[in-house]
């Protein structure tokens, strides 16, 4: 299954300021081709790519002040070969961390879900988020955390995910963070799942049952949002003038019908069997 990204930034830089990106496909990813470009006028910029432990690429750079145009597509194939876990990421990922607060929701997680444990549990938080919070662009904080999506009971993606992240830690199952490409969004944007630790594997969760999780792309991972931003700077104001985000199946053949329609499929949200395990491909 092929999956074509792409991400277009237009910045505004206020003076010299150093950027920190995580806009493209996380390692090992099977890239077929991809390219990444930073312009400024006639200047290109080379980032520093670091790669985190778990497979996070971040391109770092030091900008000048004026217009930043900054430019991404790749072209990816198959699955992606799963990453091991150690057991300090698992400790970690059982923590409270910033935007999830899993020692303040621990009541109300021992209770709701009692006696739930492996997929049982995941389902039945994944169940709750879904029901619970009403998806609402536009009114959400980006330091709104958890705590704050369960009271007000509505949110974007990232408030799903670190809701149902910090349900799950409650429950003592190590739960994480991704940031992804996702085929068929609606409205398209980059996107944000949680992720459950069982069995030595991760599984998504998409409690806003907007996206595929068959189709997904990953970007980065991390404890919560802060780790995952798609853009951080130190130094001076940036502003996002534009911002164009887009990510589809690829048919293995675009004149067989068959095949049409399978990469419609995997990229359709009405089709992902929410009482499967599926893990970010």
């Amino acid at each position: 299954m092929q999956r074509n990204v792409t991400a277009e930034l237009d910045l505004d830089l206020g003076s010299s300021v150093d950027l920190i990106f995580q806009i493209t496909a996380a390692q090992p990813a099977p890239v077929i081709r991809e390219e990444l470009t930073f312009l400024q006028g006639d200047r290109v910029y080379t980032p520093t790519e670091i790669v985190d432990q778990s497979g996070s690429r971040l391109h770092v750079l030091h900008g000048d002040a004026g217009p930043l145009q900054v430019r991404y597509e790749a072209l990816l194939d198959g699955p992606v070969a799963a990453r091991a876990t150690s057991d300090l990421e698992a400790i970690t990922y059982l923590r409270p961390s910033r935007y999830c607060q899993s020692d303040e929701v621990f009541s109300q997680a021992r209770r709701q879900f009692r006696g739930l444990q492996g997929h049982d549990l995941i389902a039945a938080v994944g169940e709750f988020v879904a029901t619970s919070t009403t998806y609402t662009p536009g009114l959400s904080q980006g330091t709104d955390s958890a705590v704050t999506t369960l009271m007000t009971g509505q949110g974007v993606c990232r408030d799903y995910a670190h809701v149902v992240i910090a349900l799950l830690r409650a429950m003592d199952m190590p739960a994480r963070y991704a940031a992804c490409f996702a085929p068929g969004l609606r409205p398209m944007d980059f996107h944000a799942v949680a992720e459950a630790y069982l069995d030595g594997s991760w599984y998504a969760i998409d409690a806003t049952r907007l996206a595929n999780r068959r189709s997904l792309v990953r970007i980065a991972t991390g404890r919560d949002a802060a780790d995952c931003a798609f853009l951080s700077y130190h130094g001076a104001h940036v502003g996002l003038q534009r911002m164009r985000v887009d990510a589809w199946v690829v048919p293995d053949d675009a004149a067989d019908v068959d095949a049409v329609g399978a990469a419609a499929a995997v990229s359709d949200p009405t089709l992902d069997d929410l009482a499967e395990l599926v893990a970010i491909a």
